[in-house]
């Protein structure tokens, strides 16, 4: 297994429309291990193969405190979503040490495949609905602070490329 880059926004490269996984092999399987070791190295509770530059419909999740609950949805896809809406205080491994709030339907059901290319169903709730459905944005080319107003996105942009800029300075300056 090997822990992948992370694309940190702004790259244009997240706003890639993720593609649907047609072919369950092994290559699909060692993917998702590898997607599962960057998740827990970073540490985070989900991961988009968009955010690794993959553009194909893949999502690892693991909501659990143990970090032993590991659920693979490819190609998902939400079937319900309840007109209840809940504000969840996100935050996304392509958008480092940044939280805000986001509105989201607080239940969805999604039917996706595992990673062997069978289908399933689940209905989720609180931390793993929301969780599902900040994944999904990501395979369709949306960040979270999408949502955000503009002041607050732009501000965000702009703090993120500066730590970029500083920390490409301090590499180069280690050389």
């Amino acid at each position: 297994m090997s822990i992948l880059n992370i694309l940190c926004y702004p790259d244009p490269r997240l706003h890639t429309v993720a593609k649907p996984v047609t072919v369950f092999d092994d290559k699909l399987k060692q993917f998702i291990a590898d997607m599962a070791e960057t998740m827990y190295d970073a540490p985070g509770v989900g991961l988009a193969a968009s955010q690794v530059n993959v553009h194909e419909q893949v999502v690892v999740i693991d909501v659990s405190e143990s970090n032993d609950q590991l659920q693979v949805f490819i190609n998902p896809e939400i079937t319900w979503a309840s007109e209840e809406k809940r504000i969840y205080d996100e935050g996304c491994l392509s958008v480092p040490g940044i939280y805000d709030g986001v509105e989201r339907p607080a239940e969805v059901k999604v039917k996706a495949l595992d990673g062997d290319g069978k289908p399933f169903e689940i209905h989720c709730k609180d931390l793993l609905a929301v969780c599902i459905q900040h994944e999904m944005d990501h395979l369709k080319g949306k960040v979270f602070v999408e949502y955000l107003s503009p002041l607050k996105r732009n501000r965000i942009k702009t703090k993120l490329q500066k730590e970029e800029r500083e920390k490409q300075r301090n590499q180069a300056g280690r050389r």
